[in-house]
């Protein structure tokens, strides 16, 4: 699992619960965003954690957010 205070996971503001995302410092943010709706997350529906391009090796909660979060299509 991506640490939440590794490097590159700061440098994104990445979080495993999208409800603790810094909504000042990314006012991007939009309620009801989340990394298993995010065009990035290579889990399956349902799935707890899934891979995340961003963080190679690593996986991501289905929960979480990061700065980088696109709308799946």
């Amino acid at each position: 699992m991506v640490d939440e205070k590794g490097p590159q996971a700061l440098a994104l503001g990445y979080v495993s619960d999208a409800a603790r995302a810094d909504k000042v410092k990314y006012p991007k943010f939009a309620a009801g965003s989340h990394c298993a709706n995010c065009a990035l997350f290579q889990g399956k529906a349902g799935d707890a954690a899934g891979g995340c391009p961003l963080y190679a090796g690593k996986q991501v909660a289905s929960t979480g957010w990061c700065s980088a979060w696109v709308k799946k299509a």
